[in-house]
C-alpha cells in the first residue's frame, strides 16, 4: 500500500479529478423491483461535483451497481454545473430563498469568519462551490434530494449588484444605496 493512501476512506470522501473537479456523493439508495422471477435491485447516486471557485452541478446516475450509479452521477452533474455570484468575502452576493419539489433553503449571506453553517445535502453543495461564509437553514422537506436541487438553484439565481443595475438600467451605486 502507498505512504499517502488513507485506508479508510469512504464514499462520502471528495476525491479530486484530473480535470480540476471534486465530486461528493450525498446519498446512495437501493430501489427494488418486484417481477415475475423475484426482486431486480438498482442503485440510485446523488453526486454532486465543484471546483471550489464558483463553479457546481449536482447529478442523478441509476444503475444496478453502485460504482457505475456514482459514475453516471458525476457526468450527469458535470452537464448541469451552474455559476455562482460571490462577493469579496467569499459569501453570496444577497440573501435568497428557494424552492424545490417540497424542499425550501434559505440562503443568507454571511461576514468573512463565519464558515459554513449548513446541513449536510445543502453544505456539500455549498463547499464544493467554494463559498467560505454562508448561513442556510433547511425549511419544509427534508429529502435529500430536493434540498440538493433547491440549493443548487438557489446558487445559480443569485445576481451580483452588476447584473441588478445592468436589468434595471441604473448604476451599481443606486443599486447599492
Amino acid at each position: 500500500m502507498r505512504p499517502d493512501s488513507n485506508p479508510r476512506r469512504n464514499s462520502r470522501d471528495k476525491e479530486k479529478e484530473d480535470n480540476g473537479l471534486e465530486d461528493r456523493v450525498v446519498t446512495i439508495k437501493r430501489v427494488t423491483k418486484v417481477v415475475k422471477g423475484g426482486r431486480n435491485m438498482r442503485f440510485t447516486a446523488l453526486v454532486v461535483v465543484g471546483d471550489r471557485n464558483g463553479h457546481v452541478g449536482a447529478g442523478l446516475g441509476k444503475a444496478t451497481e453502485i460504482p457505475e450509479a456514482i459514475r453516471k452521477g458525476k457526468e450527469d452533474a458535470q452537464k448541469h454545473m451552474v455559476s455562482v455570484a460571490r462577493n469579496e468575502a467569499n459569501s453570496i452576493t444577497h440573501d435568497h430563498l428557494e424552492t424545490y419539489g417540497g424542499a425550501k433553503v434559505l440562503l443568507k449571506r454571511a461576514p468573512e469568519g463565519t464558515g459554513v453553517i449548513a446541513g449536510g445535502p445543502a453544505r456539500a453543495v455549498i463547499e464544493l462551490a467554494g463559498i467560505k461564509n454562508i448561513r442556510t437553514k433547511s425549511l419544509g422537506s427534508n429529502n435529500k434530494q430536493n434540498v440538493v436541487f433547491a440549493t443548487l438553484n438557489g446558487l445559480g439565481n443569485l445576481m451580483t449588484p452588476e447584473e441588478v443595475a445592468r436589468k434595471r438600467g441604473k448604476s451599481v451605486e443606486e443599486v447599492l444605496a
